[in-house]
């Protein structure tokens, strides 16, 4: 039985370039949301509800409009 070494050309990235750009929005909306959440005087709990729901949303919505 012969091995599979992976050599350079077979390396195939973890996430795609869309993925990768639709996530990375996702997070930075989800940050920004949970950030004025504390910062209008909400409990740090309040702050990762919001963030969190306004990361799920993001990703929907970059899902959608990024092509």
């Amino acid at each position: 039985m012969e091995l599979m070494l992976n050599t350079p050309d077979q390396h195939q990235p973890l996430l795609g370039q869309r993925a990768a750009i639709v996530l990375l929005l996702g997070v930075l909306v989800g940050l920004g949301a949970g950030v004025l959440t504390v910062l209008a005087g909400e409990s740090a709990a309040s702050g990762v509800l919001a963030g969190g729901a306004a990361f799920a949303a993001a990703v929907l919505f970059f899902h959608t409009i990024i092509a």
